[in-house]
């Protein structure tokens, strides 16, 4: 498996990060099927104050590009990430229309 580490913000605003968590808790099933469709086998999302750490652990078969695809074809994939725009700022130093932002990896206990 290969292995992504994203970040982005969210606004700072304590009702808007507790509603982002609660989304977070009950993600839709068609954004679930989704990420699954795409080639993504594993995903945890860690938060601390407003910065959020995504992991994905995707197969052979995940590209970005081919997720950004199945997303845009998807409404209510389209409808859930509308709607945690709302939440989310994103990082200064992203691209324009860039959410997630990857992140380099810069060290490795194992190599």
């Amino acid at each position: 498996m290969i292995r992504h580490c994203l970040t982005l913000d969210l606004k700072n605003n304590a009702e808007s990060i507790k509603a982002y968590d609660d989304w977070h808790a009950k993600v839709w099933p068609h954004v679930i099927h989704n990420m699954i469709s795409c080639g993504i086998r594993e995903m945890q999302i860690y938060r601390i104050n407003t910065r959020l750490f995504m992991i994905i652990e995707v197969d052979t078969s995940f590209s970005f590009e081919k997720k950004a695809s199945l997303e845009s074809s998807n409404k209510k994939v389209q409808e859930w990430n509308a709607l945690m725009l709302e939440f989310q700022e994103p990082l200064s130093y992203a691209k324009p229309g860039e959410k997630w932002v990857l992140m380099n990896k810069i060290f490795d206990l194992n190599q």
